[in-house]
């Protein structure tokens, strides 16, 4: 791992999407500390950040997009993506409830509903209550740090809150929304969405990708080397889902949902609230079981679950896939209520009938649980960086961005002090040189530039 380290931390080398080449990490300490990272903070305006790194707002919500619209409000879950000579394409999805129209894309009175296509509408609340959430691609030019343009890629959805990228340069993009056809609602809500990464001005038809089930859907993240999409649900009692495709790369052929269980316990509690059900340091055998109805009309698709022996998590958030695993928040785990992070790893012969062979199940681990507010209060969105360490954000009124090391430490990195909102969407660039993060109330996009091989840890 030191190896690994030291070598970006001099060279700064390209990263590639997703950072899919990046080391494993070791087992978690059951105690965790504040290490130095890269230094204290300091007030920047409305943020505190280690000595030599700065911020930049390059989007704030109401701005006048090149397709004529507004730049949507409560910007959330963010993909980054190489885009041509060498700037970097960002797709940032908007929280929006219906009827909030101070953040909505078409004015206060929709005035520019009349500029989106018939039919890119997702939802267009019968032409009275066209729904408010949605994606938004910018070109970002890192030499310049100016977005060069920007436009709607996705309309007409709810509360897209997160999502993730995929190998084949696309943006899956989740609503956590789970109201039915009503008189406000023409449509069903609670799907995944599939934006495509493309530098061409595209506000594109919105096709639900229904067999990835309909629930209060969080983020996802993708095994680049199977094409599985991992999924979490922002549910007190949410599951964690797995969805294998009939084709690889291709989501809206098809495919199996399914939840995670635990193979020595059915219906395992892991938010470890009233004991310590699951322990840190400890790889746990899970299997997977079969769901069915996936779409159905009502939101009990995790009591369903639950009751076929599915594992509960207590609100899965972020998740990104690293290298051979995978890492996902649960913003109120742990006997605090203050957070969980979890490390799964992967079948040698995952989604294969040989994965239910004792020899080969897939792996589930408590990879940190501190219960201690200094170190972590509701983790919520979350990455890895190109030095290999996780990086995650803070729901709540008053955020900070931390890294956690191999060893289950952890290190400040910005903090949140000119406005009462979470962080949001934080990402790499590719080339491992800006960290894209959103505050969402106030609807701004930043850009965090330093000296990111500044940095000091345990590994």
């Amino acid at each position: 791992m030191k190896t690994n380290r030291r070598n970006f931390l001099k060279a700064m080398a390209s990263v590639s999407l997703g950072f899919s080449g990046l080391k494993t990490f070791a087992a978690t300490a059951e105690t965790h500390r504040l290490v130095e990272g890269f230094g204290p903070l300091q007030a920047q305006g409305i943020l505190k950040l280690p000595a030599g790194f700065h911020f930049k707002i390059i989007a704030k919500k109401g701005a006048l997009m090149d397709d004529g619209l507004l730049l949507p409000g409560r910007a959330d879950g963010m993909g980054a993506f190489e885009a041509s000579k060498g700037r970097v394409l960002l797709i940032r999805n908007h929280e929006n409830s219906p009827g909030y129209l101070v953040d909505s894309p078409f004015g206060y009175q929709n005035e520019h509903l009349a500029k989106v296509q018939k039919g890119k509408l997702f939802d267009d609340g019968y032409g009275k209550y066209p729904h408010l959430g949605g994606t938004t691609t910018s070109i970002y030019n890192e030499k310049t740090q100016e977005v060069e343009y920007c436009f709607m890629s996705l309309s007409g959805t709810a509360r897209n809150c997160a999502g993730g990228i995929t190998p084949w340069r696309s943006w899956l993009s989740c609503e956590e929304y789970t109201l039915g056809k009503d008189k406000t609602h023409a449509r069903k809500h609670g799907y995944v969405f599939e934006v495509p990464a493309t530098e061409k001005k595209y506000l594109k038809y919105p096709v639900p990708l229904r067999a990835m089930g309909r629930f209060n859907h969080e983020a996802v993240a993708v095994d680049p080397q199977t094409g599985i999409v991992y999924l979490t649900e922002d549910r007190h009692e949410g599951l964690f889902y797995r969805f294998i495709p009939k084709v690889k790369g291709q989501l809206h052929e098809g495919g199996r949902l399914q939840a995670l269980a635990f193979v020595w316990k059915e219906k395992m509690d892991t938010r470890n609230w009233q004991k310590s059900s699951v322990k840190p340091s400890t790889r746990y055998a899970v299997r997977w079981i079969d769901l069915d109805n996936v779409d159905g009309e009502k939101d009990d698709l995790r009591f369903r679950g639950h009751k076929k022996g599915g594992a509960v998590f207590a609100r899965g958030e972020g998740i990104w896939f690293g290298n051979k695993e995978l890492y996902f928040a649960c913003t109120n785990g742990g006997r605090t209520k203050t957070g969980q992070l979890f490390k799964y790893i992967p079948s040698r012969y995952e989604g294969q009938a040989k994965e239910n062979n004792a020899a080969y199940y897939p792996r589930l681990e408590l990879f940190a649980e501190p219960n201690n507010t200094k170190l972590l209060r509701y983790c919520d969105n979350l990455t890895i960086a190109p030095w290999g360490d996780v990086v995650f954000c803070e729901d709540g009124l008053h955020p900070r961005i931390f890294g956690i090391t191999p060893k289950g430490n952890f290190y400040q990195i910005a903090e949140n002090i000119g406005h009462l909102s979470e962080f949001a969407g934080l990402c790499f660039s590719p080339s491992g040189k800006t960290l894209f993060v959103n505050i969402q109330v106030p609807g701004l996009t930043l850009a965090i530039t330093g000296n990111w091989s500044h940095l000091k840890t345990d590994s």
